[in-house]
């Protein structure tokens, strides 16, 4: 639906004097429904609150390059928020928000999602006034002493499993552990459902546990290279680090989202206006036909006066709790909430 000629005109009918920005997404979520067969349309507009967006296109550049450039774009007098939508096929967003950190000089909160498309990973689109298009990522700053910005993150997946030691790696490729064949290991864990992948690899995701970072992260495997034999992963996935599989169950995502709200809610002066809303496809995938229960679980927290929107992701952007830089994201809810 993106791809029609006509769509930025269309909406920039109904909203004249709009500034518009699209993303593909793997599901559009909207007050406490989850859409597939449609676009979703959230207006926002500031009372004393101002605006600046910016946009790169990642397409024949380098991804920390990108997330340097993107945020130094913004003057950073009164930058109190940055929300990013990110394209999500070419992009590696460990090293994007890597560069966005280098920018903000870790000081300012910066949260947000990569494209998706549904659980294909063949191509995502997005832009800022124009028709959506490959290879854009778009940064939306916000400025003004009345707004109010808080979030939180929570998975809901438990590791299980013997660690393993990632012997050899590149960038986001993960080729060995315990100096055999990642592949080959992985294959062995998952059995029967081996014949699935990668579309399986979404179910039972990588935690990582790295000498660069206090805390553990998830990661999806994106991909399989059967003539290489190695994992293609969803951003960075450091040598030396140390690596399990993880599964979980509806209610354990549900109960994560519930968390997330709860802890985005107690970081407040005032009740939130906005909630914007980046869940993970693989999320979407285990909660099935109970899709719509993770947003349940929020939207009970925040109460009916928040309006709620938001997409499925390929990865979603925030900081770890108690934390100030940005990160990568796989498997998470990440919940932001807005006020003036």
């Amino acid at each position: 639906m993106l791809e029609n000629e006509t769509i930025y005109n269309d909406v920039k009918a109904l909203y004249p004097d709009g500034e518009i920005v699209f993303g593909s997404t793997s599901g559009d979520i909207t007050s406490n429904i989850v859409d597939d067969e449609a676009i979703t349309i959230t207006a926002t507009e500031f009372e004393k609150s101002q605006f600046l967006i910016k946009t790169s296109n990642i397409i024949n550049s380098d991804s920390y390059k990108t997330g340097v450039d993107l945020v130094n774009q913004f003057p950073e007098e009164g930058l109190k928020y940055i929300f990013v939508l990110s394209e999500g096929s070419f992009v590696n967003g460990s090293q994007l928000t890597k560069g966005m950190n280098v920018s903000s000089k870790d000081n300012i909160l910066i949260t947000g999602g990569l494209c998706g498309d549904a659980a294909r990973f063949e191509k995502t689109i997005a832009s800022y006034n124009e028709n959506p298009k490959p290879g854009e990522i778009i940064a939306i700053g916000f400025y003004g002493e009345t707004l109010e910005v808080s979030f939180s993150i929570h998975g809901g997946w438990t590791p299980f499993g013997p660690e393993r030691l990632v012997t050899k790696s590149s960038s986001n490729v993960l080729y060995e552990l315990d100096n055999q064949p990642a592949l080959d290991l992985y294959k062995k864990y998952l059995g029967e459902k081996s014949t699935e992948l990668p579309a399986a690899a979404l179910l039972y995701p990588l935690n990582v546990k790295s000498i660069e970072e206090k805390q553990s992260f998830v990661r999806t495997i994106l991909n399989i290279n059967e003539k290489e034999n190695t994992m293609i992963l969803a951003g960075d996935i450091p040598e030396n680090s140390k690596v399990q599989l993880m599964m979980t169950n509806v209610d354990n995502i549900a109960n994560a989202s519930e968390r997330a709200a709860k802890q985005a809610l107690e970081l407040r002066a005032n009740k939130p206006q906005l909630a914007l809303l980046v869940s993970c496809i693989g999320r979407k995938l285990v909660l099935d036909q109970r899709v719509e229960e993770e947003i349940e679980e929020v939207v009970t927290v925040l109460g009916d006066q928040t309006a709620i929107c938001g997409f499925y992701s390929y990865g979603e952007i925030a900081p770890f709790h108690g934390e100030n830089n940005c990160q990568l994201h796989n498997q998470t809810m990440t919940i932001t909430l807005i006020s003036e």
